[in-house]
């Protein structure tokens, strides 16, 4: 089964990151976002992805080439119109077949092997307390029966968060094509929830599914928020000279840490280099050093470095930084 996942967007909220890395790749507990989405994929099923790549695709595909032994297709974005555009660019990749559609930014904790075998249209929801900055859904008996994109007043708060599954992908590609024939944007874009509602008014039935957890990578306090959850799954670490590791914690090949206290809920990536330290709830990135930091709910990029007193750090890869805050 075929998976489609759209990563060409900037990432602008993950700024100084995603100006040398594209947001998929941005690791949390340990391996890149887009890492956490495909091996859930893997595990249910789907042997085939077909990835919409735009911004920085060029790290995308060398990444996922040298990472997954899978038949892998790449296609470009040019321009940024929307998740449905993004959609119906994948699908002209794929047969009137089952198909997966995951969001390449959010990693969504649910078993898809009972969806799958159910062998009807699904979507993942859950329910918020702010669906004005969502795609909502009203249902009867989980069945959809109404759509809206963002609404100002909304008529369920039940969100639609992904994946989605279509037993025959058919479907979708002609209302998207309908969409777009018609120019029918929302907030300026082909929207797949639009796309979605024209297929419930020709009479296809689409189900919904509550979703366990929901993470969305979108700013670096979602960012870190993700990371605490997925290391409570971490493994525990070997002792390192002089240091005390308060779990969970998750650290990289070939680092270097003495005389410091690190966690919890932080991950490491490899040969980073820390010393004569504290640092909790944060994310410190490959080839990164940090000497004499007291940081908490701090990102730190690729080859940073940092030498300081205390507080919260956003550092991008590359850079050398001090203090900036409580």
């Amino acid at each position: 089964m075929k998976a489609i996942i759209p990563v060409a967007g900037t990432g602008t909220r993950l700024r100084p990151f995603t100006s040398t890395v594209p947001k998929p790749l941005l690791h949390v507990a340990g391996k890149p976002i887009l890492a956490h989405i495909i091996d859930s994929l893997l595990k249910d099923g789907v042997d085939e992805l077909v990835l919409i790549i735009g911004y920085k695709g060029e790290k995308i595909r060398s990444y996922v080439e040298s990472h997954y032994d899978i038949p892998a297709r790449f296609v470009n974005q040019d321009k940024l119109l929307g998740l449905g555009y993004a959609v119906l660019l994948g699908l002209q990749e794929v047969e009137n077949e089952p198909v997966l559609i995951a969001l390449g930014d959010t990693i969504i904790e649910m078993g898809l092997e009972d969806i799958i075998t159910a062998g009807r249209n699904t979507i993942g929801v859950r329910h918020v307390e702010n669906p004005q900055r969502f795609g909502v859904v009203e249902v009867e008996n989980k069945r959809i029966i109404g759509l809206q994109e963002k609404p100002e007043h909304p008529k369920s708060n039940l969100a639609i968060t992904g994946p989605y599954f279509f037993i025959a992908s058919g479907e979708l590609r002609k209302a998207l094509n309908s969409l777009i024939d018609s120019c029918e944007k929302t907030r300026g874009e082909y929207q797949l929830t639009d796309a979605l509602q024209i297929m419930v008014e020709r009479g296809i039935d689409i189900y919904t599914e509550e979703i366990g957890g929901w993470f969305d990578c979108g700013t670096v306090e979602t960012l870190i928020a993700t990371n605490r959850h997925l290391l409570e799954h971490a493994v525990p670490h070997e002792a390192y000279p002089d240091t005390v590791l308060i779990p969970p914690v998750y650290i990289g090949k070939n680092s270097t840490i003495a005389r410091s206290i690190i966690g919890p809920n932080v991950s490491i990536g490899e040969g980073a280099v820390i010393e004569d330290s504290i640092i909790s709830d944060s994310i410190i990135g490959n080839g990164a050093e940090i000497k004499r930091g007291f940081l908490r709910a701090s990102v730190f990029g690729d080859k940073s470095s940092y030498a300081g007193k205390f507080g919260k750090m956003i550092l991008g890869d590359h850079s050398q930084g001090g203090y900036y805050g409580d």
